[in-house]
């Protein structure tokens, strides 16, 4: 929802300080990335440690885009990247939030988080799948910048921890749905 309304806004705002930035966006990718990934070893153990190191990662993730834009650096081989490190980062981050429940013994909690992994996967790939098949897929409730958003808060903000992962579980199948009706709907309207 987040990206298909406001998807490069903050390309103008971010446009100087992007062209300052000499480093090639794949290498703020894997830095992201890397970044996700200590954040995940540190969230079973400090939560608020780790949700900060998520919004930092994320951050990467805006940065990297709009380095490629603004600098002319756009790339298929880049697009890529990103899109398979963000798996990756997803996957850390429910798996460091499921062990944290199971940790405390709240293995209700630990089954969201591994079903808000298998959700977040579903969505992605409703949308990898579209486009592979030429079909434009942005719509839903639950994209990763709302995913993102609401787990480091919610790691952040303990007590909006367990809300936090509800919602984006939930969110991100009726995500799901809703991009399996659209590219229904983008189907027959093509036929």
């Amino acid at each position: 929802m987040i990206s298909s309304r406001w998807g490069y806004i903050l390309d103008k705002p971010l446009a100087s300080i992007a062209r300052r930035i000499k480093v090639s966006p794949n290498l703020l990718s894997a830095s992201g990335f890397v970044i996700t990934v200590a954040a995940a070893s540190l969230i079973p153990y400090s939560l608020v440690a780790g949700g900060i190191l998520v919004t930092i990662g994320g951050c990467f993730d805006v940065l990297d885009g709009v380095v490629a834009r603004v600098n002319g650096k756009t790339s298929k081989f880049g697009a890529f990247l990103d899109s398979v490190l963000d798996r990756f980062s997803d996957a850390f981050i429910f798996f460091a939030i499921a062990l944290y429940f199971h940790m405390a013994e709240d293995d209700l909690n630990a089954l969201a988080a591994i079903f808000g992994l298998f959700g977040a996967f579903g969505v992605s790939y409703a949308r990898a799948k579209a486009e592979g098949l030429g079909y434009e897929c942005r719509v839903g409730l639950m994209e990763r910048p709302e995913r993102i958003i609401l787990l480091a808060s919610g790691c952040i903000i303990n007590i909006l921890l367990v809300p936090a992962l509800w919602i984006v579980m939930f969110g991100s199948y009726i995500t799901i749905v809703q991009r399996i009706l659209h590219v229904r709907k983008s189907v027959a309207g093509s036929a």
